[in-house]
């Protein structure tokens, strides 16, 4: 089976951190509490921050929050016992914000000896590379993307953390929230189709 996989809030544990560093700049920085929809995975469409505002978040903090990130709990366990019966290509719009977060997460890779078959950076229509790869499953944390692969007949994981938006599971939408059920779903739906 060929997957499609993201890594931030996948892969890379960065998203919750992330979301810490906004508050932290809402309230601190901001003095104020501009959140106007904590169910938004980007961090920049939570408040109703300025484009100044939203600008100087993530040259102050992007970076950081990168470099500190490291694997999600479960993956590279589940990974490497699942690497042998799938390909996984990366799709990821990492490093289009912030050109080094790409390097940082080649870092994190590298360190935990994590290599996948194929690598998209910068990617801004997951749904292009999803039809040009032939994907049979994408696994990903935006909703919206999750959405319209979804709608176009592609299979995914959507990888759901608290307070995101629930969308309604079909045969084209499962939701998981760690790496042990997509292990056992991965398991699972490869026993179905041998």
């Amino acid at each position: 089976m060929k997957i499609g996989i993201d890594l931030d809030g996948v892969v890379i544990d960065s998203e919750k951190s992330l979301r810490t560093y906004a508050e932290i700049f809402d309230n601190d920085i901001l003095k104020g509490n501009h959140l106007v929809n904590k169910q938004e995975i980007r961090v920049q469409d939570r408040y109703d921050w300025t484009e100044e505002q939203k600008k100087e978040f993530i040259q102050n903090y992007l970076l950081e929050n990168s470099r500190e990130s490291h694997l999600m709990a479960g993956f590279k366990r589940a990974y490497c016992l699942l690497k042998a019966e799938h390909e996984f290509v990366v799709i990821t719009a990492r490093g289009g914000f912030v050109k080094e977060m790409k390097d940082d997460a080649l870092r994190i890779l590298q360190e935990n000896g994590i290599d996948f078959d194929k690598y998209y950076w910068k990617v801004e229509d997951k749904l292009e590379i999803c039809q040009k790869e032939k994907v049979d499953l994408m696994i990903d944390d935006n909703w919206k993307i999750i959405k319209k692969l979804s709608e176009n007949n592609i299979k995914t994981l959507y990888f759901r953390d608290t307070n995101l938006i629930k969308l309604p599971e079909n045969e084209y939408i499962k939701e998981v929230s760690y790496w042990g059920e997509v292990y056992r779903y991965l398991k699972n739906e490869l026993s179905r189709n041998s």
